[in-house]
């Protein structure tokens, strides 16, 4: 009988099917952070209560449409620099680049989160 520990690896890989303007999506191989279910509740919380916090400010402030999608970029850019520590793009796994990827792309931040939870579904597990 094989042999397999209970803890799961601390990075794991994906593939992201990554949106282009006036393209076919190109496939980019994404490693990914781990994160138990607790860890990942609190990190899913986090991300909740600053997308409310940003919602809430912008309002009360009257943010420009600018305003308030350089604050939506910051948040995506966190979102994936907390899940993510590695891919297969030609251009350095960088903060700058992760910026670049979430500022050009409005469907980039989308596809890297959906294929991480995907990775985490029970369907995908085995049941």
């Amino acid at each position: 009988m094989a042999k397999i520990k209970i803890a799961q690896n601390p990075t794991f890989t994906a593939e992201v099917k990554i949106p282009r303007v006036g393209a076919e999506p190109v496939p980019v191989e994404f490693t990914f952070r781990y994160f138990d279910r607790t860890e990942l509740a609190r990190l899913y919380d986090g991300w909740n209560q600053a997308a409310e916090a940003h919602a809430e400010k912008a309002k009360a402030e009257g943010m420009s449409l600018e305003q308030f999608t350089a604050g939506q970029i910051q948040l995506q850019a966190d979102q994936i620099k907390a899940v993510t520590v590695g891919w297969s793009f030609d251009d350095e796994f960088n903060e700058a680049a992760i910026l670049d990827l979430v500022t050009t792309c409005i469907g980039a931040p989308q596809a890297v989160l959906s294929a991480y939870q995907e990775a985490y579904s029970p369907g995908r597990l085995g049941n």
